[in-house]
């Protein structure tokens, strides 16, 4: 007995979006089920039933369906100052996981977007793991003026990240309330100046960091990435429902790493499998905004400080970023 499988038995339920989490375990399978204290009661007898049919599958001895219910985040008090007021539109871009190549995909995503000619910023949002400095290879400290942090500019995007005001090799061991703060200050502290898109990378996960971002930048949308293999999928959609529940809207998802071509022959290799990022945003309504192929130039651009959309704006890998980057322009800021 699979998830897949256990998936496939629940679909004509229609709870694919509630499914939080799936154990399965010598025949016994528990799953959470996402729903609000009004809706328990409705769906009480709809547990039942899929109780019912789970168990009725070879090899299940027993199954468990949890209702469970996500704390619901409070949106910013609307009389609260904007920390960004030149900002015309910030953008989201998160994966419910690390390790999918979000920070590669929002650096390249800015920088098409600066190639457009739109006034663009990123902001490196990861405190434990900032990578920006690295990947535009920036090493300068920024400079305080009237009491403003002086934003570093490369490849035409202004940037920020604590990356830049803390030594490379030294490890963030720091509680949340300092998370909070350096966040803060990063959003408005920072001289960002008149910006037509602010592009923040996101830490990865749901947690405390993504919700107060989510609730102090005010994104006007947000991107998913995810490669195309099924664990990544199952985080992705964890990233999806977080943005959902604090009513930002998901721009669509990108499938980073969605195939490798040999530099010597050009044969594809589909590694982390092929499409699945393109069928998920399908099955739950979602604009599939392009795939990203996984392309040695690209590692090699990152390692160099000089992002691949700049290096080799005709390459493969720069061209599938600028349609990323003109589908978002074009749903933002329509002509």
């Amino acid at each position: 007995m699979t998830e897949a499988e256990i998936r496939a038995a629940l679909t004509p339920f229609g709870v694919e979006r509630r499914i939080d989490g799936i154990s399965i375990k010598d025949g016994f399978v528990q799953i959470s089920l996402l729903s609000t204290r009004e809706e328990a009661a409705r769906l009480e007898k709809l547990r039942t039933e899929m109780e019912t049919t789970l168990r009725a599958l070879p090899g299940v001895k027993s199954a468990t369906i949890i209702l469970t219910a996500h704390a619901q985040p409070q949106p910013a008090p609307q009389n609260e100052p904007a920390l960004l007021p030149e900002v015309k539109h910030v953008i989201a871009v998160a994966s419910g996981k690390g390790g999918v190549g979000k920070s590669t995909v929002a650096v390249n995503l800015a920088v098409a977007l600066a190639q457009r000619g739109l006034k663009t910023g990123l902001l490196d949002a990861d405190i434990y793991g900032p990578s920006l400095p690295k990947m535009l290879g920036l090493t300068a400290k920024p400079v305080v003026q009237e009491g403003r942090i002086q934003p570093l500019t490369a490849y035409g995007v202004k940037s920020m990240s604590i990356g830049y005001l803390v030594p490379e090799d030294k490890a963030m061991i720091w509680r949340g309330p300092m998370v909070m703060g350096a966040l803060n200050q990063m959003l408005g502290q920072v001289e960002w100046g008149a910006l037509d898109i602010l592009v923040v990378d996101m830490p990865p996960g749901t947690g405390d960091a993504q919700l107060t971002l989510a609730q102090k930048a005010r994104p006007s949308g947000a991107v998913i990435v995810s490669t195309p293999q099924d664990l990544a999928l199952l985080d992705a959609r964890r990233g999806i429902q977080m943005f959902e529940q604090v009513g930002i809207k998901v721009l669509g998802v990108v499938e980073n790493m969605s195939y490798f071509s040999c530099p010597h022959c050009g044969h594809r290799t589909e590694i982390f499998g092929h499409g699945g990022a393109r069928a998920e945003a399908e099955k739950i309504g979602l604009p599939f905004l392009g795939e990203i192929p996984l392309e040695l130039a690209v590692r090699q651009a990152g390692d160099e400080g000089k992002p691949v959309t700049a290096i080799d704006p005709a390459g493969t890998v720069a061209t599938s970023f600028r349609a990323v980057a003109d589908a978002i322009a074009n749903s933002l800021l329509p002509t």
